[in-house]
């Protein structure tokens, strides 16, 4: 399990910001659901989409969305 951080700057606040947009066009689902899944019912923002960060935003659109959607299922995450 990783340590929650929090975002520190405005580069991680885009890339999180693309990637709950991102999931949320995947998805076919409101952004809005996409953040409260990964806020209030698991820690996937801050404890591994921040955390990740320096790895995950070198990758590809396609890559970052299906390696989100790989942790959302592995967590068991309702989006």
């Amino acid at each position: 399990m990783m340590p929650d951080e929090k975002i520190k700057n405005s580069r991680e606040l885009e890339f999180a910001v693309f990637c709950i947009e991102n999931v949320a066009a995947k998805l076919g689902v409101g952004a809005e659901r996409v953040y409260q899944a990964f806020t209030e019912k698991s820690d996937i923002l801050n404890g591994y989409i921040v955390p990740e960060y320096e790895v995950l935003h070198t990758q590809s659109r396609a890559y970052i969305v299906d390696d989100l959607l790989t942790v959302i299922q592995e967590r068991g995450v309702e989006v």
